[in-house]
């Protein structure tokens, strides 16, 4: 990380063949996961990585899995952020 002259915090790209960890999210709703929210950050991009647990499916069963390509970090957590309140309206606990 760098400090921009407009006094923010610039993020670093990542290095070649290295994948950085931006945020985990695991949302539930009466104990139970309905979904991931994973940011990575690659020489390759920045990405959410989705899994979803349909409520309508028995417990155990594979998730539905779906990444999520963003040009910027800043737009990848505001994704995140925005599906975070999304699931808080809807009486889920995000942890």
């Amino acid at each position: 990380m760098s400090i921009t002259p407009s006094g923010g915090v610039a993020m670093q790209p990542a290095e070649a063949g290295s994948v950085r960890s931006l945020f985990t999210y695991e949302i539930r709703r009466d104990g139970r996961i309905l979904a991931t929210l994973e940011g990575r950050q690659s020489s390759a991009g920045t990405t959410v990585e989705t899994n979803a647990f349909p409520i309508t499916a028995p417990q155990g069963s594979p998730a539905v899995a779906r990444p999520f390509a963003f040009a910027s970090v800043e737009q990848a957590r505001r994704f995140a952020d925005e599906a975070l309140v999304v699931f808080e309206y809807l009486n889920c606990s995000v942890t």
